[in-house]
């Protein structure tokens, strides 16, 4: 009778791998349950723009336009001679990403670069990439590299080093062609015209980040920008508003307005004691008491009135 050897358990046997994990690795991802991930892609977006409009005259965008996940292989495929590749090392997560540009962008950059005002018709040449335009592509490549390493902080940080561009899909290879992969594509628009911008990663990556990708973010964004913040706060405190002070409204009907004539008086029923609403842009803010000082009269502040409440409280004023 043979002896099996005994595994502890909670250890894995060598050779073999985790079950859990092999599943996790195999299922799809879905934007819906990683919330935290369109976060970080709606930041590689305005990042990208902001790196970006310091190279050309003409105003650039981004627009995030989507993200799936499959073979590796088939997303490739998708930009065999129409695309520059950029590989990615990122240190912290033992990895690669690539980033593909396609042969719009890169045509919609050089223009911008170079002043054009979009009045030419788009160029439409399958010819290879020239020396100018691989340049060009390797320097928009480093601010991406940057854009991308201030999008990720918030899950996880890391620093993306360009290696190399390739205009060969072949050799742009960070995976197996079946090994599953994450793809985001976004959209580039300047001079009337645009292209298309798509980042690949294997999902092997992005898995061990699904803790941090789950969270749904409340309250306060954690990615605000503290001077951005403060200019806004400093904008909106300019804001001009005008405050009316209301002792007493009357309702009278349309035949009575008709009615007035120069030198008749309108009886009130407020007191000296009265309250006053204060009202800015018609909407209720304080309840004050009238008084007189040097010769003006002021207003003291006794309480706000609850935004959305109606000013109904026993006061002749309403």
């Amino acid at each position: 009778m043979t002896d099996r050897p005994t595994i502890e358990p909670g250890r894995i046997e060598p050779g073999r791998i985790d079950l859990k994990t092999r599943l996790k690795e195999a299922g799809d991802l879905s934007l819906e349950r990683l919330p935290m991930l369109a976060v970080v892609f709606d930041r590689l977006t305005s990042a990208c723009t902001d790196n970006l409009k310091h190279l050309v005259a003409s105003s650039v965008f981004f627009s995030f336009s989507g993200v799936r996940s499959g073979p590796f292989g088939e997303m490739l495929d998708a930009y065999e001679d129409n695309a520059v590749a950029g590989i990615f090392h990122a240190a912290e997560w033992d990895s690669h990403i690539l980033v593909a540009l396609d042969r719009d962008f890169i045509f919609t950059m050089v223009e911008a670069l170079f002043g054009s005002d979009g009045g030419e018709p788009p160029v439409e040449d399958e010819r290879p990439f020239s020396a100018i335009e691989l340049r060009l592509a390797n320097l928009v490549f480093e601010q991406i590299g940057k854009a991308l390493e201030s999008s990720f902080s918030l899950v996880s940080a890391t620093t993306f080093r360009m290696e190399r561009a390739e205009t060969r899909m072949e050799f742009a290879v960070i995976g197996g062609r079946t090994n599953k992969a994450v793809e985001a594509k976004f959209m580039i628009q300047s001079l009337n015209r645009g292209g298309e911008m798509c980042v690949l990663f294997p999902q092997s990556v992005l898995n061990p980040m699904r803790p941090s990708l789950s969270k749904v973010l409340t309250g306060e964004s954690a990615a605000r920008d503290p001077h951005w913040t403060r200019q806004m706060a400093a904008e909106v405190q300019k804001a001009q508003v005008t405050l009316r002070a209301v002792l007493e409204e009357r309702t009278l009907t349309l035949g009575e307005i008709a009615d007035l004539k120069v030198g008749q008086v309108i009886g009130l029923d407020a007191t000296p004691s009265t309250r006053v609403m204060l009202e800015g842009n018609d909407r209720p803010l304080f309840w004050c008491h009238m008084g007189q000082a040097q010769g003006s009269y002021v207003l003291r502040v006794d309480e706000a009135i609850a935004q959305g409440k109606e000013a109904t409280e026993d006061d002749p004023a309403r």
